[in-house]
């Protein structure tokens, strides 16, 4: 793995295609991430290209990890806009490329992602994922606390209704 590092607006507008491939190439492989099988890049370079605004602005965090020049995995720590919640992030978009999988690239991406959250003052995250995933089983090992399950939270890529476990970590 080359870097785990945080994109400024005008770096993930140059990378919108990588970013894009990484997000279908997710979605395909099964992830619940807000989107359905049949996905394509071009769909998913838009849904980056529409976060680019807020990644301007500093309310949306993208991190990302490079293995040989390219965008290996994805997470994205969006700062609570309420005034009563100046603390308070949520994490989201936590990617990995099939073929980068299994190597400890998620814990990495959710460690930068914790310490880019508390670089700008934000004391706890919260996330939701699918109950009983790979992500589950990260966000418990890196010491997320589970709170609770909602049944047929979210479809899932096929579009069957799923599970979703719901966690949040204070960060110190």
């Amino acid at each position: 793995m080359d870097d785990i590092r945080e994109l400024t607006a005008a770096e993930a507008e140059r990378r919108l295609t990588e970013l894009g491939e990484v997000l279908a190439d997710a979605v395909e492989g099964g992830a619940s991430v807000s989107f359905l099988r049949g996905f394509t890049v071009a769909q998913a370079v838009d849904f980056w290209r529409s976060q680019l605004p807020a990644i301007g602005a500093g309310t949306r965090r993208l991190v990302v990890a490079e293995e040989g020049g390219t965008i290996a995995g994805t997470v994205v720590v969006t700062f609570a806009p309420q005034p009563n919640q100046p603390h308070r992030g949520d994490v989201s978009k936590m990617l990995v490329r099939r073929r980068c999988r299994g190597r400890g690239l998620g814990a990495r991406l959710l460690a930068e992602a914790e310490a880019t959250a508390a670089r700008h003052g934000r004391t706890l995250l919260v996330l939701d994922t699918v109950s009983g995933s790979a992500g589950d089983r990260l966000y418990t090992r890196a010491g997320w606390v589970k709170i609770g399950e909602i049944p047929g939270y979210a479809l899932s890529a096929d579009g069957v209704p799923e599970a979703a476990s719901f966690f949040y970590k204070q960060l110190r």
